[in-house]
């Protein structure tokens, strides 16, 4: 479980990125976070595994108070969280394959770190992720002879092998085109529906957010201005949400 308590977020240069928000996200949801851009989506996404910490309040994952782990504990922490990103970040001059083991980089031995020398469980770890999300035929192909879509089915791979609990996805599918990106968006709820991972997804495209997710959260100038089923958004709704607002 996510819970946010009164959580605002303030920037050095004094943008309100966050404003009193509250917000519970119970295990296995599938949510859509939407708004114009500015809005706060990718604050609100990024304060989960203090990728931006906050300023005022208190978020807690499973009742841990992110704000207070030390660098270890943090660390541990986001191995439970994947995080996905519009840019794939991937090392596109080596193979899928080697992309996917680097999930386990963190948990190896040292002399296995310098040395590269993956177990056979790695590597079968590896193999059924890329499996999972129907690009095992292009495990030994380089990254950077694949498409925008495969890339990113990659790097959900590679967070798959991390045996998160919660992914988050900040803008995963911006980058792609919309038959590419329904493919993509499949992956994440055949992720969340046979997994039970909890999965949250900053996304533009609302059409996406409604077809695919089971809650929306509508995000305005850093407030929570709707959260509800996906069902029941409707033209005033988005209208709510999407009216002029400070940019972030």
């Amino acid at each position: 479980m996510i819970q946010f308590g009164n959580v605002s977020k303030v920037y050095p240069n004094g943008t309100v990125g966050l404003k009193d928000v509250n917000l519970t996200i119970e295990d296995g949801e599938f949510v859509a976070i939407i708004g114009r851009s500015g809005a706060g989506k990718s604050t609100l996404i990024r304060a989960i595994n203090r990728m931006h910490p906050v300023t005022e309040g208190t978020l807690t994952v499973d009742g841990i108070d992110v704000e207070k782990l030390s660098n270890k504990e943090l660390r541990s922490l986001r191995r439970r969280i994947g995080m996905i990103f519009q840019s794939f970040n991937l090392v596109t001059r080596t193979t899928v394959i080697k992309n996917v083991l680097t999930a386990f980089v963190p948990d190896l031995p040292l002399w296995r770190r310098i040395t590269g020398l993956f177990k056979k469980e790695d590597k079968l770890k590896a193999l059924e992720c890329l499996d999972k999300v129907e690009i095992l035929e292009k495990a030994f192909t380089r990254v950077d002879q694949l498409s925008g879509g495969q890339q990113q089915r990659v790097a959900l791979a590679r967070t798959l092998a991390q045996n998160p609990s919660i992914i988050l996805a900040d803008e995963p599918v911006a980058a792609l085109d919309p038959v590419t990106a329904k493919v993509v968006m499949d992956d994440f709820r055949k992720i969340n529906k046979e997994m039970g991972i909890t999965v949250l997804i900053n996304i533009h495209h609302v059409e996406l957010a409604l077809e695919y997710c089971d809650r929306v959260i509508g995000i305005k100038a850093g407030e929570i201005v709707y959260d509800g089923k996906a069902s029941d958004v409707d033209q005033a709704v988005l209208d709510s949400i999407y009216g002029v607002a400070d940019e972030e």
